[in-house]
């Protein structure tokens, strides 16, 4: 807002100046002719710098609030930041979203652990052999 109020501004008091032919008012009676080819140049330049540097602002804003959005999760604990506080995701979900959180398992989770179990079955079931042997 206040850098494309600040190139209204220099547009604005650059056209004046042309027109008002400030430069005769302040320094001297000469008469300086208005020159609209030049003023609608360096308008034109204005304009231009003005359209790339709100674009890429405008852009570099977006990313910003894009990246803002990024819930914190702490890489160890899997626990929550939520308004600057560190919170379990149970606890997240009911402050943030007043969802109530049961249990459960996964489908992956749920068959890597049927086979750990079953890992271990095994090697329950050969263990006393292997102690009998020697």
């Amino acid at each position: 807002m206040y850098q494309n109020l600040g190139f209204l501004g220099v547009i604005v008091l650059c056209f004046l100046d042309d027109l008002l032919q400030l430069p005769t008012l302040i320094f001297s009676d000469h008469v300086f002719d208005f020159l609209y080819r030049r003023t609608t140049l360096e308008m034109l330049l204005f304009l231009a710098v003005w359209f790339m540097v709100s674009r890429s602002t405008h852009r570099i804003m977006e990313r910003i609030s894009y990246l803002e959005k990024f819930m914190r999760v702490c890489s160890w604990c899997r626990r929550i930041n939520y308004h600057g506080e560190w919170m379990r995701l149970e606890e997240f979900m009911r402050q943030g979203f007043d969802t109530p959180t049961t249990h459960g398992i996964c489908s992956d989770c749920l068959r890597q652990q049927q086979e750990a179990i079953e890992r271990a079955k095994r090697v329950k079931v050969h263990e006393p052999e292997e102690i009998k042997l020697k």
